[in-house]
């Protein structure tokens, strides 16, 4: 029965992967989210360093949930830990870590994504993970960064089927390259605007002139407004929004960037982040969980040093501007990647959410002559 229950699993698996490989992104429809040029991959991913890992966990009738961690570098982040800021759109979340991020500008484990009700368990692998790595021996005292979203109606999220073994194997199994969106990870029981939501990516390169710095974002999409792409409002010609349909639910935003920032321009990024989710309609409920994790790759701070001073070269404040664009156009985009990527899901309960009826959507933007 148990080898059975596996292969089951498999092919669940298979095939979601299938039609997430089979799904198109925006760009490919032609539709386009402000001015600034896209990373090769148009992914969190195009900030050297930054991996992603995640496991997904699609289990009988009932389990659609699963783990999404990201990791700035492929170090030891707890001895060469990197700058950091979290901006609170809206505080109805259970985001751990948050108060040393915030007193000391400073991010020393991986971030990871997941459900709710498995934010603890998740925090206890974050511990396991670092106090193994090489180097750790003596840590008594470590800072886990945890955020979560509540996939709760279409996941037994009461069941909290996350196990510390998934996110121990989401990290083991980080890497670079392309990032599978939709319904996968953290996002796999997630519903957006009304559809269904997901894991969703995007970033953007500023030209040399301006830097050359790349802002990569990644989103775990699961709130409610009135979807709009393009200035279309698509939720409105769709029938679905808020206050016509019960619709709430969170966000959770993670901005990496190569640009020298501290914590403070780091924080200033982060709220350029939560513009661009306002772009797509969103509205920061009152039971919305609503968080940005934004970090620098370009130095790393030693936990241990013989100096008592940082010395590094950082982006002065007037020239940070472009960097706010990157975070908003990519935060928009990546919001939108989560939808377009997403399938149809049913699961607890009996509970289904249909996915963005995109050849609709495609044709509200082709009328609008948002696509030539």
């Amino acid at each position: 029965m148990k080898t059975a229950c596996l292969f089951l699993l498999a092919v669940v698996l298979s095939v979601s992967t299938l039609l997430a490989q089979s799904a198109k992104r925006p760009r490919e429809y032609g539709i386009r989210f402000g001015v600034m040029p896209t990373g090769p991959l148009n992914a969190i991913t195009d900030v050297p360093g930054v991996r992603v890992g995640q496991v997904t966990l699609q289990q009988g009738q009932n389990v659609r949930t699963g783990v999404t961690v990201i990791l700035p570098h492929d170090g030891n982040l707890f001895q060469q830990k990197v700058p950091a800021a979290i901006y609170i759109g809206n505080g109805f979340g259970k985001l751990t870590g948050y108060s040393q991020v915030e007193e000391l500008g400073t991010l020393e484990t991986p971030i990871v994504l997941t459900n709710t009700l498995n934010v603890p368990v998740a925090a206890d692998a974050v511990i396991d993970h670092t106090l193994a790595q090489p180097g750790n021996a003596q840590v008594q005292s470590l800072n886990p960064v945890v955020g979560e979203t509540n996939d709760g109606f279409l996941n037994d999220i009461r069941g909290r089927h996350v196990s510390k073994q998934h996110v121990l194997d989401a990290l083991r199994t980080a890497r670079t390259g392309p990032v599978e969106e939709g319904n996968v990870g953290a996002g796999t029981g997630t519903v957006c605007f009304g559809f269904k939501g997901g894991i969703g990516t995007a970033s953007r390169k500023l030209p040399a002139s301006l830097g050359g710095y790349t802002v990569g974002v990644l989103v775990q999409t699961n709130f409610g407004g009135v979807l709009q792409i393009g200035g279309v409002p698509v939720g409105v010609e769709l029938g679905k929004y808020s206050y016509r349909e019960k619709l709430d639910g969170s966000c959770m935003m993670v901005v990496q960037t190569d640009a020298p920032l501290d914590a403070r321009n780091l924080k200033r990024l982060a709220k350029r982040a939560f513009m661009g989710l306002a772009q797509t309609g969103g509205i920061a409920s009152n039971g919305s969980g609503d968080y940005v994790i934004a970090v620098s790759t370009a130095y790393r701070i030693p936990h241990e040093t013989s100096s008592n001073f940082d010395e590094m070269k950082l982006l002065r404040n007037d020239a940070t501007s472009p960097l706010f664009m990157a975070a908003i156009e990519a935060t928009e985009e990546a919001i939108i990647n989560s939808l377009f990527m997403a399938r149809t899901l049913s699961g607890h309960q009996g509970h289904r959410v249909e996915a963005l009826p995109v050849d609709k959507v495609v044709e509200l933007l082709r009328k609008a002559g948002q696509i030539k």
